[in-house]
C-alpha cells in the first residue's frame, strides 16, 4: 500500500484537487485514510436527493470517506457548524477551503478501482479488481 499526504489551502475546491491528485499521482484503488479541515462553502447531495444544496457559511470537516480512482470518486463528508450541529451527504464540487484540508489517502496495490454505468442504481458504480 502506498500512502499519500496533501494540505489544500484557502480557496481551493476540495473534489476538483482530489480529482487533480489522483490522475497527477496515477492512484489505481484509492481510499481516505483520514481529513481534518474546514470549509466556508459546502455543497451537498442528500441521501435519496436529485439536487445539490449549497450551504454558504463556515464548516469544520469532522468526517471524509470514499474511494477513489480515475474514472471518479465517490466522496461522503460529514459537518459541523459553530453551534456543533453536523449534517452530512455526497460531496460534490463547490466545496470550498476555508483555512486548510489535510488529507491522507491510502492506495492498495493489491487492487484496481474502475467505475462503470448501473442501470439498476443510474450512478457509475465501483469495479474491483485484482491487481494479480
Amino acid at each position: 500500500m502506498k500512502i499519500y499526504c496533501l494540505r489544500l489551502r484557502p480557496g481551493q475546491d476540495l473534489k476538483k484537487e482530489l480529482a487533480n491528485f489522483v490522475v497527477e499521482k496515477n492512484i489505481q484503488a484509492g481510499f481516505i485514510v483520514t481529513t481534518v479541515g474546514s470549509f466556508k462553502k459546502a455543497c451537498l447531495r442528500m441521501a435519496n436527493g436529485k439536487e445539490t444544496k449549497i450551504f454558504k457559511k463556515k464548516f469544520e470537516i469532522t468526517s471524509l470517506v470514499g474511494t477513489l480512482c480515475k474514472d471518479g470518486l465517490h466522496l461522503h463528508v460529514s459537518l459541523s457548524d459553530k453551534k456543533g450541529r453536523c449534517l452530512g451527504g455526497h460531496l460534490k464540487d463547490g466545496c470550498i477551503i476555508y483555512t486548510t484540508a489535510e488529507i491522507i489517502i491510502g492506495d492498495s496495490t493489491d487492487y484496481v478501482f474502475t467505475r462503470k454505468f448501473d442501470s439498476q442504481t443510474n450512478f457509475k458504480e465501483l469495479i474491483i479488481k485484482n491487481n494479480d
